[in-house]
């Protein structure tokens, strides 16, 4: 069996820690609960689009690198700033059908040259990034020009009641739920960091919002 690379960037600031939160993460996604026959298809959907050279931003658990395709794939690059997240994302690296190589680092400082990748993925990551803007803008810098960005999150309701309720809960999942915020408009920071998107189709989960995203530099 193929084992990963692993690469520890020692000097990425802002040290992240979750570990209760990647603990029960990690037991949630393990079985056939909501989250899983939801996120399953759309993991899937992103993870078969990308092609080439691939990074992926926030690689969690490690849940989308069953899905890469090695005959559309050369290799992912997956960052994780959270140390107990490497350790399951090892595991399932170990057994991936495309190359993984793991680095613990931030979305923020992405330790990579300008316009290295042919694609980036991310699912359910830019909720609970620290600066969403500043994450996506290394994203597109690490992209080459026409490089895809494909993306899945949960975002803020354009019900404005339902918006309401997601901010006044934010402060709570925020604490309880691995920094996740609630009430953050993905797609327009997607935007704002200067992607265009090509395809957006909203979805709903659970009350939940959710976006998938298809962007390029």
């Amino acid at each position: 069996m193929r084992q990963p690379t692993d690469t520890n960037t020692a000097s990425q600031p802002d040290p992240v820690s979750h570990p209760r939160f990647a603990r029960y993460y990690e037991r949630a996604s393990s079985g056939d609960d909501g989250e899983t026959r939801f996120m399953l298809p759309l993991r899937r959907e992103v993870a078969g689009l990308a092609r080439g050279l691939v990074l992926e931003v926030g690689a969690g658990n490690g849940l989308n690198f069953a899905y890469y395709d090695p005959a559309r794939v050369e290799r992912v690059e997956a960052t994780e700033p959270d140390a107990t997240m490497l350790g399951y994302a090892r595991e399932r690296a170990a057994s991936a059908p495309a190359p993984i190589h793991l680095t613990q680092a931030t979305a923020e400082r992405l330790p990579f040259a300008d316009e290295t990748f042919d694609s980036a993925v991310a699912t359910l990551v830019f909720c609970s990034v620290g600066d969403p803007l500043r994450g996506l803008r290394e994203a597109r810098r690490v992209l080459k020009p026409g490089g895809a960005l494909l993306l899945v999150e949960h975002v803020r309701s354009r019900n404005p009641i339902l918006g309401a309720i997601q901010t006044v809960a934010t402060p709570l999942t925020r604490r309880l739920i691995g920094n996740c915020h609630w009430n953050r408009d993905t797609a327009q920071t997607v935007s704002d960091a200067g992607f265009t998107i090509e395809q957006r189709r909203d979805l709903s989960w659970s009350l939940m919002p959710f976006v998938v995203i298809h962007a390029v530099k």
